[in-house]
Protein backbone atom coordinates (compact mmCIF):
# COMPACT_ATOMS: atom_id res chain seq x y z
CA UNK A 1 0.00 0.00 0.00
CA UNK A 2 3.07 2.21 0.92
CA UNK A 3 4.52 2.13 -2.63
CA UNK A 4 1.18 2.80 -4.05
CA UNK A 5 0.51 5.67 -2.76
CA UNK A 6 4.09 6.71 -3.14
CA UNK A 7 4.24 6.08 -6.88
CA UNK A 8 0.54 7.71 -7.24
CA UNK A 9 2.24 10.57 -5.42
CA UNK A 10 4.58 11.20 -7.96
CA UNK A 11 2.47 10.82 -10.88
CA UNK A 12 0.27 13.83 -9.43
CA UNK A 13 3.01 15.65 -9.11
CA UNK A 14 4.09 15.05 -12.84
CA UNK A 15 0.54 17.35 -13.36
CA UNK A 16 1.73 20.10 -11.58
CA UNK A 17 2.14 23.15 -13.22
CA UNK A 18 0.47 22.19 -16.45
CA UNK A 19 -3.04 20.43 -17.54
CA UNK A 20 -2.72 16.55 -17.82
CA UNK A 21 -4.98 13.68 -17.26
CA UNK A 22 -3.72 10.31 -15.76
CA UNK A 23 -5.36 7.16 -16.06
CA UNK A 24 -5.02 3.92 -14.05
CA UNK A 25 -3.74 0.72 -15.59
CA UNK A 26 -3.28 -2.36 -13.64
CA UNK A 27 -1.00 -4.89 -15.34
CA UNK A 28 -0.52 -8.93 -14.74
CA UNK A 29 2.67 -10.27 -15.12
CA UNK A 30 4.29 -13.79 -13.73
CA UNK A 31 7.91 -13.23 -11.57
CA UNK A 32 10.39 -15.72 -12.75
CA UNK A 33 11.12 -17.74 -9.70
CA UNK A 34 14.63 -18.57 -8.63
CA UNK A 35 14.12 -22.10 -9.82
CA UNK A 36 13.39 -22.88 -13.17
CA UNK A 37 12.23 -26.45 -13.74
CA UNK A 38 12.57 -28.15 -17.21
CA UNK A 39 9.37 -29.96 -18.84
CA UNK A 40 10.81 -33.03 -18.27
CA UNK A 41 10.40 -33.11 -14.57
CA UNK A 42 6.65 -33.43 -14.19
CA UNK A 43 6.72 -35.61 -10.88
CA UNK A 44 7.98 -34.20 -7.82
CA UNK A 45 8.07 -35.70 -4.09
CA UNK A 46 8.30 -33.73 -1.14
CA UNK A 47 9.80 -35.23 1.65
CA UNK A 48 10.98 -34.56 5.29
CA UNK A 49 14.44 -34.79 5.60
CA UNK A 50 14.82 -32.46 9.07
CA UNK A 51 16.63 -34.67 11.57
CA UNK A 52 15.27 -35.30 14.98
CA UNK A 53 17.47 -32.86 16.56
CA UNK A 54 18.90 -30.31 14.75
CA UNK A 55 22.33 -28.26 15.23
CA UNK A 56 20.78 -25.01 15.03
CA UNK A 57 22.60 -21.57 15.92
CA UNK A 58 20.53 -18.87 16.84
CA UNK A 59 19.18 -16.18 14.82
CA UNK A 60 20.38 -12.84 16.06
CA UNK A 61 18.79 -9.88 14.37
CA UNK A 62 19.36 -6.10 15.28
CA UNK A 63 16.29 -6.48 17.46
CA UNK A 64 17.65 -9.07 19.63
CA UNK A 65 20.20 -5.93 20.89
CA UNK A 66 17.43 -2.90 20.73
CA UNK A 67 16.76 -0.84 24.06
CA UNK A 68 13.14 -0.54 24.69
CA UNK A 69 11.01 1.99 23.13
CA UNK A 70 9.49 4.48 26.09
CA UNK A 71 6.01 2.60 25.96
CA UNK A 72 7.38 -0.91 26.01
CA UNK A 73 7.11 -2.40 29.89
CA UNK A 74 8.45 -6.32 28.78
CA UNK A 75 9.94 -8.52 26.16
CA UNK A 76 11.20 -11.82 25.69
CA UNK A 77 12.73 -13.68 22.44
CA UNK A 78 12.20 -16.87 22.07
CA UNK A 79 14.21 -19.70 19.36
CA UNK A 80 11.89 -22.89 17.95
CA UNK A 81 12.41 -25.64 15.53
CA UNK A 82 9.30 -25.96 13.07
CA UNK A 83 7.11 -29.18 13.49
CA UNK A 84 8.50 -31.02 10.18
CA UNK A 85 5.66 -32.85 9.72
CA UNK A 86 3.87 -30.13 9.33
CA UNK A 87 5.35 -27.90 7.32
CA UNK A 88 6.23 -30.47 4.83
CA UNK A 89 2.18 -30.88 4.40
CA UNK A 90 2.14 -27.63 4.04
CA UNK A 91 4.69 -27.70 1.29
CA UNK A 92 3.42 -30.16 -0.23
CA UNK A 93 -0.57 -28.77 -0.20
CA UNK A 94 0.95 -25.35 -1.59
CA UNK A 95 3.30 -26.57 -3.99
CA UNK A 96 0.08 -29.03 -5.63
CA UNK A 97 -2.03 -25.80 -5.50
CA UNK A 98 0.05 -23.67 -8.14
CA UNK A 99 -0.47 -26.70 -10.43
CA UNK A 100 2.56 -26.38 -11.82
CA UNK A 101 3.86 -29.94 -11.69
CA UNK A 102 1.99 -33.02 -12.82
CA UNK A 103 1.72 -34.92 -9.71
CA UNK A 104 3.29 -33.67 -5.95
CA UNK A 105 3.76 -37.21 -3.84
CA UNK A 106 4.09 -36.66 -0.13
CA UNK A 107 6.59 -38.35 2.31
CA UNK A 108 5.97 -36.63 5.46
CA UNK A 109 7.55 -39.46 7.67
CA UNK A 110 11.03 -38.11 8.75
CA UNK A 111 13.61 -39.95 6.69
CA UNK A 112 16.47 -39.84 9.55
CA UNK A 113 13.96 -40.71 12.46
CA UNK A 114 15.64 -43.63 12.98
CA UNK A 115 19.11 -42.60 12.76
CA UNK A 116 21.46 -43.76 16.01
CA UNK A 117 24.13 -41.50 14.95
CA UNK A 118 24.71 -38.19 13.88
CA UNK A 119 24.87 -37.98 9.69
CA UNK A 120 25.40 -35.69 6.96
CA UNK A 121 21.76 -34.07 6.64
CA UNK A 122 22.44 -33.87 2.93
CA UNK A 123 20.70 -37.10 0.99
CA UNK A 124 23.41 -39.39 -0.96
CA UNK A 125 22.94 -40.00 -4.64
CA UNK A 126 21.93 -43.57 -3.48
CA UNK A 127 19.39 -42.26 -1.30
CA UNK A 128 17.93 -39.86 -3.75
CA UNK A 129 17.65 -42.44 -6.29
CA UNK A 130 15.94 -45.14 -4.09
CA UNK A 131 12.99 -42.48 -2.94
CA UNK A 132 12.56 -41.18 -6.61
CA UNK A 133 12.05 -44.89 -7.91
CA UNK A 134 10.04 -46.25 -4.80
CA UNK A 135 7.47 -42.55 -5.09
CA UNK A 136 7.68 -42.84 -8.66
CA UNK A 137 8.75 -39.47 -9.57
CA UNK A 138 11.29 -37.40 -11.25
CA UNK A 139 12.29 -35.41 -8.38
CA UNK A 140 12.51 -34.45 -4.24
CA UNK A 141 11.87 -31.13 -3.06
CA UNK A 142 13.20 -31.71 0.65
CA UNK A 143 12.31 -30.11 3.84
CA UNK A 144 15.94 -29.92 5.36
CA UNK A 145 15.52 -27.27 8.35
CA UNK A 146 12.81 -24.69 9.94
CA UNK A 147 13.46 -22.21 12.37
CA UNK A 148 11.40 -19.49 14.72
CA UNK A 149 12.52 -16.81 16.10
CA UNK A 150 9.25 -15.10 18.06
CA UNK A 151 9.25 -11.47 19.61
CA UNK A 152 6.95 -11.13 22.15
CA UNK A 153 6.58 -7.41 23.58
CA UNK A 154 3.70 -5.80 25.90
CA UNK A 155 3.71 -1.59 25.18
CA UNK A 156 2.02 0.73 27.49
CA UNK A 157 -0.18 3.42 25.89
CA UNK A 158 -0.53 6.36 28.53
CA UNK A 159 -3.30 8.72 26.65
CA UNK A 160 -5.08 5.21 25.92
CA UNK A 161 -4.78 3.67 29.15
CA UNK A 162 -4.00 0.29 27.21
CA UNK A 163 -1.25 -2.69 27.14
CA UNK A 164 -0.76 -3.79 23.87
CA UNK A 165 0.65 -7.05 23.39
CA UNK A 166 2.56 -8.42 20.06
CA UNK A 167 4.08 -11.22 18.81
CA UNK A 168 6.23 -11.04 16.16
CA UNK A 169 7.25 -14.54 14.78
CA UNK A 170 10.19 -14.66 12.15
CA UNK A 171 10.25 -18.07 9.81
CA UNK A 172 13.17 -19.51 8.26
CA UNK A 173 12.68 -22.53 5.98
CA UNK A 174 15.45 -24.31 4.03
CA UNK A 175 14.49 -26.67 1.30
CA UNK A 176 16.78 -28.48 -0.89
CA UNK A 177 15.93 -29.34 -4.65
CA UNK A 178 17.45 -33.39 -5.68
CA UNK A 179 17.91 -34.70 -9.51
CA UNK A 180 18.31 -38.30 -8.96
CA UNK A 181 21.43 -38.22 -11.64
CA UNK A 182 23.59 -35.39 -9.21
CA UNK A 183 25.45 -35.85 -6.62
CA UNK A 184 24.25 -33.47 -3.79
CA UNK A 185 21.59 -30.96 -4.10
CA UNK A 186 20.63 -28.94 -7.24
CA UNK A 187 19.89 -25.88 -5.41
CA UNK A 188 19.28 -24.99 -2.00
CA UNK A 189 16.69 -22.24 -1.25
CA UNK A 190 16.66 -20.59 2.10
CA UNK A 191 14.34 -18.13 2.73
CA UNK A 192 12.38 -16.42 5.75
CA UNK A 193 9.21 -14.29 6.10
CA UNK A 194 6.80 -13.03 8.83
CA UNK A 195 3.48 -13.23 11.02
CA UNK A 196 2.12 -11.29 13.54
CA UNK A 197 -0.67 -11.43 16.59
CA UNK A 198 -1.66 -8.54 18.77
CA UNK A 199 -4.22 -8.05 21.65
CA UNK A 200 -5.23 -5.09 23.50
CA UNK A 201 -6.21 -4.50 26.95
CA UNK A 202 -6.66 -2.42 30.31
CA UNK A 203 -4.06 -4.81 32.16
CA UNK A 204 -0.74 -5.93 31.50
CA UNK A 205 -1.68 -9.68 32.38
CA UNK A 206 -4.65 -9.63 29.60
CA UNK A 207 -2.75 -8.27 27.03
CA UNK A 208 0.34 -10.65 27.64
CA UNK A 209 -2.67 -13.76 28.52
CA UNK A 210 -4.47 -13.12 24.90
CA UNK A 211 -1.51 -13.91 22.54
CA UNK A 212 -1.86 -17.23 21.23
CA UNK A 213 0.38 -19.82 23.13
CA UNK A 214 3.50 -20.81 22.20
CA UNK A 215 2.12 -23.90 21.19
CA UNK A 216 -0.33 -22.70 18.77
CA UNK A 217 1.99 -20.74 17.42
CA UNK A 218 4.31 -23.30 17.00
CA UNK A 219 1.98 -25.00 14.74
CA UNK A 220 0.90 -21.62 12.67
CA UNK A 221 4.30 -21.07 11.96
CA UNK A 222 5.31 -24.54 10.64
CA UNK A 223 2.31 -24.03 8.36
CA UNK A 224 3.49 -21.00 7.52
CA UNK A 225 7.17 -21.93 6.84
CA UNK A 226 5.88 -24.62 3.73
CA UNK A 227 4.01 -22.05 2.05
CA UNK A 228 7.09 -19.70 2.42
CA UNK A 229 9.46 -21.42 0.13
CA UNK A 230 6.87 -21.76 -3.12
CA UNK A 231 7.66 -18.21 -4.91
CA UNK A 232 11.44 -19.15 -4.94
CA UNK A 233 10.62 -22.40 -6.15
CA UNK A 234 7.63 -21.68 -8.88
CA UNK A 235 7.16 -18.73 -11.26
CA UNK A 236 4.42 -16.32 -10.00
CA UNK A 237 1.38 -13.64 -10.76
CA UNK A 238 1.58 -10.39 -9.62
CA UNK A 239 -0.87 -7.12 -10.18
CA UNK A 240 0.93 -3.95 -10.56
CA UNK A 241 -0.59 -0.38 -11.03
CA UNK A 242 1.01 1.57 -14.33
CA UNK A 243 -0.05 5.31 -15.04
CA UNK A 244 -1.38 6.34 -18.43
CA UNK A 245 -0.96 9.93 -20.09
CA UNK A 246 -3.73 10.88 -22.09
CA UNK A 247 -3.97 14.36 -22.61
CA UNK A 248 -2.47 17.50 -24.37
CA UNK A 249 -3.00 16.57 -27.62
CA UNK A 250 -5.33 15.35 -30.33
CA UNK A 251 -2.69 12.36 -30.59
CA UNK A 252 -2.63 11.33 -27.23
CA UNK A 253 -6.52 11.52 -26.94
CA UNK A 254 -6.76 9.28 -29.84
CA UNK A 255 -4.28 7.05 -28.53
CA UNK A 256 -6.48 6.65 -25.65
CA UNK A 257 -9.29 5.66 -27.77
CA UNK A 258 -7.14 3.01 -28.84
CA UNK A 259 -5.77 2.17 -25.78
CA UNK A 260 -9.53 1.44 -24.73
CA UNK A 261 -10.30 -1.20 -27.66
CA UNK A 262 -6.71 -2.79 -26.78
CA UNK A 263 -5.33 -1.54 -29.50
CA UNK A 264 -1.99 -1.06 -28.49
CA UNK A 265 -0.16 -0.63 -31.91
CA UNK A 266 -1.97 1.67 -33.07
CA UNK A 267 -1.98 3.76 -29.46
CA UNK A 268 2.05 3.22 -29.71
CA UNK A 269 2.18 4.82 -33.39
CA UNK A 270 0.44 7.86 -32.20
CA UNK A 271 2.86 8.19 -29.15
CA UNK A 272 6.05 7.43 -31.65
CA UNK A 273 4.73 10.74 -33.83
CA UNK A 274 4.33 12.88 -30.79
CA UNK A 275 7.62 11.96 -29.37
CA UNK A 276 9.19 12.64 -32.56
CA UNK A 277 7.17 16.08 -33.25
CA UNK A 278 8.39 17.16 -29.74
CA UNK A 279 11.98 18.75 -29.45
CA UNK A 280 11.28 18.70 -25.83
CA UNK A 281 9.16 19.15 -22.64
CA UNK A 282 6.73 16.98 -20.69
CA UNK A 283 4.79 16.12 -24.05
CA UNK A 284 7.71 14.22 -25.56
CA UNK A 285 8.57 12.60 -21.76
CA UNK A 286 4.45 11.45 -21.14
CA UNK A 287 4.83 9.90 -25.00
CA UNK A 288 8.06 8.27 -24.89
CA UNK A 289 6.72 6.79 -21.47
CA UNK A 290 3.19 5.53 -23.17
CA UNK A 291 5.01 3.91 -25.60
CA UNK A 292 7.27 2.00 -22.98
CA UNK A 293 4.10 1.01 -21.40
CA UNK A 294 2.10 -0.27 -24.46
CA UNK A 295 5.15 -2.15 -25.17
CA UNK A 296 5.20 -3.49 -21.68
CA UNK A 297 1.21 -4.36 -21.83
CA UNK A 298 2.81 -6.87 -24.86
CA UNK A 299 5.57 -7.96 -23.03
CA UNK A 300 7.88 -6.39 -25.04
CA UNK A 301 10.13 -5.84 -22.38
CA UNK A 302 13.47 -4.99 -23.60
CA UNK A 303 11.32 -2.74 -25.92
CA UNK A 304 9.86 -1.16 -23.38
CA UNK A 305 12.91 -0.01 -21.10
CA UNK A 306 13.91 1.52 -24.37
CA UNK A 307 11.39 4.17 -24.37
CA UNK A 308 11.34 4.57 -20.37
CA UNK A 309 15.19 5.18 -21.16
CA UNK A 310 14.08 8.01 -23.28
CA UNK A 311 11.36 8.91 -21.20
CA UNK A 312 13.96 9.32 -18.60
CA UNK A 313 16.45 11.24 -20.29
CA UNK A 314 13.96 13.75 -21.22
CA UNK A 315 12.55 14.14 -17.38
CA UNK A 316 16.61 14.61 -16.84
CA UNK A 317 16.07 17.60 -18.96
CA UNK A 318 13.02 19.15 -17.78
CA UNK A 319 14.09 18.70 -13.98
CA UNK A 320 17.48 20.55 -14.91
CA UNK A 321 19.24 17.26 -12.91
CA UNK A 322 22.47 18.24 -14.60
CA UNK A 323 22.71 21.78 -12.48
CA UNK A 324 21.34 20.24 -9.17
CA UNK A 325 23.90 17.74 -8.69
CA UNK A 326 26.40 20.06 -6.46
CA UNK A 327 23.33 21.15 -4.50
CA UNK A 328 23.67 19.82 -0.72
CA UNK A 329 20.41 19.23 -0.76
CA UNK A 330 17.59 18.02 -3.45
CA UNK A 331 13.98 18.03 -2.56
CA UNK A 332 11.35 15.53 -4.22
CA UNK A 333 9.27 18.10 -5.67
CA UNK A 334 12.22 19.28 -6.84
CA UNK A 335 12.76 16.58 -9.09
CA UNK A 336 9.49 14.97 -9.70
CA UNK A 337 9.49 13.85 -13.63
CA UNK A 338 12.81 12.66 -12.99
CA UNK A 339 11.57 10.73 -9.98
CA UNK A 340 8.20 9.07 -11.40
CA UNK A 341 10.04 7.93 -14.82
CA UNK A 342 12.89 6.15 -13.15
CA UNK A 343 10.96 4.28 -10.48
CA UNK A 344 8.89 3.20 -13.53
CA UNK A 345 12.12 2.10 -14.88
CA UNK A 346 13.47 0.35 -12.45
CA UNK A 347 10.06 -1.93 -12.18
CA UNK A 348 10.70 -2.92 -16.04
CA UNK A 349 14.56 -3.48 -15.41
CA UNK A 350 13.51 -5.98 -12.30
CA UNK A 351 11.33 -7.79 -14.72
CA UNK A 352 13.87 -7.79 -17.48
CA UNK A 353 16.75 -9.30 -15.11
CA UNK A 354 13.70 -11.87 -13.68
CA UNK A 355 13.89 -12.76 -17.60
CA UNK A 356 17.42 -13.36 -17.63
CA UNK A 357 17.70 -14.97 -15.22
CA UNK A 358 15.15 -17.50 -15.78
CA UNK A 359 16.71 -17.62 -19.50
CA UNK A 360 20.33 -18.81 -17.83
CA UNK A 361 18.83 -21.50 -15.83
CA UNK A 362 16.50 -23.04 -18.57
CA UNK A 363 19.93 -22.88 -20.33
CA UNK A 364 21.76 -24.60 -17.66
CA UNK A 365 19.21 -27.83 -17.13
CA UNK A 366 19.77 -27.83 -20.71
CA UNK A 367 23.63 -28.74 -20.16
CA UNK A 368 22.78 -30.72 -17.12
CA UNK A 369 20.41 -32.92 -19.46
Amino acid sequence: MTKYSYFLLLCCSLLLGGCQSVEQLSIDYMLSAEVSFPSSLRRVAVVNNMPPILDNQLIVEETDEKKKDQTEVARKTGYFNGNAQIATESLAEALAHENYFDEVVICDSALRANDMIPRESTLSKDEVEELTENLAVDFLIALENVQIRSLRKIEFFPDWRMYVGTLDVKVYPTVKVYLPQRTGPMVTVSANDSIFWDHTSSNMTSASSGLITDENMLKEASEFAGVIPVKHLLPYWTTANRYLFTGGSVNMRDAAVFVRENNWEQAIELWKQTYEKKKKGKQKMYAAYNVALGYEMQDSIYKAEEWALKAQKVAYEIDKIEEKKNQSTVDFSDVPNYLAVTRYLNALQERKEGMTRLNAQMQRFKNDF
